[in-house]
């Protein structure tokens, strides 16, 4: 019974949208984070001087806002696959439960 169920839920089309739907989604929200992080990363390496400059006369330095600027694309990226997710994945996934238990 459970290998008759796998073997539904695996040909449902539904399904292979959903994989191949998640699965690129995800990498490239992978690769934007790759990006971005790794960019601050080789600043904060090879620039140095450019992340010390002082924005104004006080203490902050340019590197601060950038750095919460990193922090900020990881929670809004974070927030747009978890729209997605309660959107269309959920929505799909419902469907493929439905077809498959029939």
């Amino acid at each position: 019974m459970e290998n008759d169920l796998t073997s539904r839920i695996l040909r449902d089309p539904n399904y292979q949208e959903l994989k191949s739907s998640r699965s690129r989604f995800g990498w490239w929200l992978a690769g934007a984070m790759m990006v971005v992080y790794y960019g601050f990363i080789l600043l904060v390496a090879f620039d140095k001087s450019f992340l010390l400059t002082r924005l104004g006369a006080g203490v902050t330095t340019i590197g601060m806002p950038i750095g919460l600027g990193v922090i900020i694309f990881t929670i809004v990226i974070t927030g747009i696959y978890v729209n997605r997710a309660n959107g269309r994945y959920d929505a799909l996934t419902a469907l493929i439960a439905k077809a498959a238990l029939k």
